[in-house]
């Protein structure tokens, strides 16, 4: 039990030898230690969790989580640290202004990767709708690729289509033509196969040959279409189907989740301010808290500290004051001797 204890007051910044001489503030230490550890605990979850979806590697996100959770932890116990109780509230709230603010940030970098994984079935849901959008984005640019060619070919196709049945028509009256001729129910209204008979018939012979080129005609142009949409459906097949399900994905779906759905909205928000409310608590427990014998002892080890700073300080200038006047007394005599020296070779 001393042992956790002493692990919290350790996360807590706080000094054991004057914790330990102000029993009544061990308590609200080990609590201020115990958020700030595990805030830096879930820091880790969350950022292992973001960086195993970017690179879906256990140990790289394993490592990485470690090292933003101690950098967390270790920038939560600096916030905590530095902020010294006085008798100056205002003050207080004031120098605690942007600790609040950089906990507030880092509570949101933290409960983003929580909440995908939180709200990961319905992310995964969407986010399928938006791969096969994807997917089908890339076909209808590729279709538009051949689209001209495609049109021109269907364009051929449907006025081949309306030929032919015109062709049809026409071979068939060409071919009862002849037949009324043949048994005299039309033209000379006489039964023969004389000249005239061979006559119409040759012009419908004539007219069915025309009919079965352009059959063939269309046939190949029904071909040449075939073989584009060959072509077409092997350059989609080729296309590259990567998994849409990175990090800016994810987020991505989140936001349009959060639109669509009132409840996730509601839900996302109160999970974002769940991780404020426990990433700023050690900031806020120090603000509302009054201040305690652990705070009166730690003032004069500060104070005492500044006053020797100040005494090492001036004994330091002091000290070089002393230099620098010993050494320009040694450059005049230095000058004086060498002026001694020359007057006396002038006299020789």
């Amino acid at each position: 039990m001393n042992k956790l204890r002493h692990f919290l007051w350790l996360c807590s910044g706080a000094h054991f030898s004057l914790l330990k001489r102000a029993p009544t503030d061990t308590e609200k230490y080990a609590g201020i230690g115990a958020t700030i550890f595990f805030t830096g605990l879930l820091a880790a979850i969350s950022a292992g969790y973001a960086l195993y979806t970017v690179f879906d590697q256990v140990w790289i996100a394993a490592l990485f989580g470690l090292v933003w959770g101690l950098m967390i932890f270790n920038l939560d116990r600096y916030i905590v640290s530095s902020m010294k109780k006085s008798d100056q509230k205002w003050q207080e709230w004031k120098t605690a202004t942007p600790r609040i603010f950089l906990a507030v940030l880092l509570a949101i970098v933290i409960s983003k990767p929580l909440e995908l994984k939180i709200f990961e079935k319905e992310i995964q849901a969407e986010l399928i709708i938006q791969e096969q959008a994807i997917w089908k984005q890339q076909e209808d640019t590729l279709r538009a690729r051949y689209g001209e060619q495609l049109a021109r070919l269907d364009s051929q196709i449907i006025q081949q289509e309306r030929a032919i049945v015109a062709q049809k028509a026409k071979r068939d009256q060409l071919e009862m033509l002849a037949l009324q001729e043949a048994d005299g129910t039309g033209g000379s209204r006489r039964p023969n196969l004389g000249p005239i008979y061979l006559a119409k018939k040759a012009d419908a012979n004539k007219a069915d040959l025309e009919l079965q080129a352009m059959e063939l005609a269309l046939s190949e142009t029904q071909m040449q279409k075939g073989q584009l949409d060959q072509s077409i459906n092997a350059e989609i097949i080729a296309l590259e189907r990567k998994p849409y399900n990175g990090l800016a994905a994810q987020l991505d779906a989140l936001q349009i989740l959060t639109k669509k759905s009132t409840a996730i909205f509601w839900a996302n928000w109160f999970i974002m301010l769940l991780f404020i409310a426990i990433e700023t608590a050690p900031v806020f427990v120090k603000l509302i808290s009054s201040r305690g014998p652990y705070d009166d002892l730690l003032e004069p080890v500060e104070h005492n500290y500044s006053k020797r700073k100040v005494r090492l300080m001036a004994k330091s200038n002091f000290d070089t004051e002393n230099y620098l006047e010993a050494l320009n007394q040694d450059k005049s005599k230095e000058v004086a001797r060498k002026s001694a020296q020359l007057h006396q070779a002038q006299e020789v």
